[in-house]
C-alpha cells in the first residue's frame, strides 16, 4: 500500500504549510497527534500546531443516543458511506463529511465546541487528562469574579451573575465543559463545596458521597448539568464589587460599604 509513495520528510514543508494557522481536527486526535509529532522529530521539524479539537469528544457533548462513537457508528448515523473503513484518507474524507451536520447540531444546541490550545509535545488522547484538570479548576477557582455573590439560586428564578457554582462528578457533561461554562456567564466556581455555595451542578438527587453529599448536607440547591446549560442563556446581570465600594477616604484606606 505504501510502495513508491514519499517519505514524510518528503512532504513535511507542504504539511507545515498546510496546518499553519489552522485547528487540527480528528477523532481521537490525541492519537494523530502524537504520531504526526514523533513523525517531525525524526525529520528535525516542527509543526505548527497551537490547537486541536477532538471530534469524539465533540460528539460526545451532544449526546446524540449512538450506541458508541466510533466512526464508523457516526457515519451510518448521519448517513455517510465509508468506501474503506480504516483506510487514512477514507476516514479523513468521512469525518470531514460527518463534522458538517456535527457543527450544525453543535450551533443549534449551543454546544461548547472542545478546541485546546497545544503546549506539549505529546498528547496522549483526546482529552484533558485527571492531572491536568486539577490545575485547571484551582486556577478557575481562584478567579477573581467582578460579581458581589447574590445568595443561594432559586428555583423559578434565573441564576444570577456572581453566584457561586460547584460541580459534583455525578454529572454526564464534561468538568472542563461545565468550568468554561461558568466562568464565561460571570458565575463564579468554586472548588469546595461550604455555607456561601449557591448551587452544585449533580445529576443525583441524593448522592452518598463526595461533593454532592456535601451540599445535600448544608442544603445546597442541585440543579442537573443540562438544566444548568439551559439556563445560561438567560442569566441575569449581578452587581459589580465596584457598586458596594464606599469610595470616601478612611484614613489611608479606602471603607467598604
Amino acid at each position: 500500500m505504501l510502495e513508491g509513495q514519499p517519505c514524510f520528510g518528503d512532504i513535511v514543508g507542504d504539511l507545515v504549510e498546510l496546518l499553519r494557522g489552522r485547528t487540527l481536527v480528528a477523532h481521537n486526535v490525541g492519537f494523530d497527534y502524537s504520531f504526526l509529532t514523533a513523525e517531525a522529530e525524526m525529520v528535525d521539524a516542527v509543526l505548527p500546531i497551537d490547537t486541536a479539537m477532538c471530534t469524539v469528544e465533540l460528539t460526545r457533548r451532544l449526546e446524540l443516543g449512538t450506541e458508541n462513537l466510533r466512526l464508523e457508528t457516526l457515519a451510518a448515523h448521519w448517513g455517510i458511506t465509508q468506501l474503506k473503513p480504516h483506510d487514512a484518507l477514507d476516514d479523513a474524507m468521512v469525518l470531514a463529511q460527518i463534522l458538517k451536520p456535527v457543527l450544525v447540531r453543535a450551533r443549534e444546541r449551543k454546544v461548547w465546541l472542545p478546541v485546546r490550545p497545544l503546549s506539549r509535545r505529546e498528547w496522549p488522547n483526546g482529552q484533558v487528562t485527571h492531572e491536568e484538570l486539577r490545575p485547571l479548576k484551582m486556577m478557575a477557582a481562584r478567579l477573581p469574579c467582578p460579581y458581589v455573590n447574590p445568595g443561594r439560586f432559586v428555583e423559578g428564578r434565573p441564576l444570577v451573575q456572581g453566584m457561586r457554582v460547584a460541580l459534583a462528578a455525578e454529572v454526564e457533561r464534561t468538568h472542563e465543559e461545565l468550568v468554561e461554562r461558568i466562568v464565561h456567564a460571570g458565575l463564579s466556581y468554586t472548588d469546595n463545596v461550604d455555607s456561601e455555595t449557591s448551587l452544585i451542578i449533580c445529576n443525583e438527587t441524593r448522592p452518598e458521597q463526595g461533593k454532592g453529599f456535601q451540599a445535600r448536607e448544608l442544603g445546597v440547591p442541585f440543579i442537573t448539568d443540562t438544566d444548568f446549560l439551559s439556563r445560561l442563556d438567560a442569566v441575569v446581570g449581578g452587581s459589580t464589587i465596584e457598586e458596594f465600594t464606599d469610595v470616601t477616604l478612611a484614613g489611608d484606606q479606602f471603607a467598604l460599604f
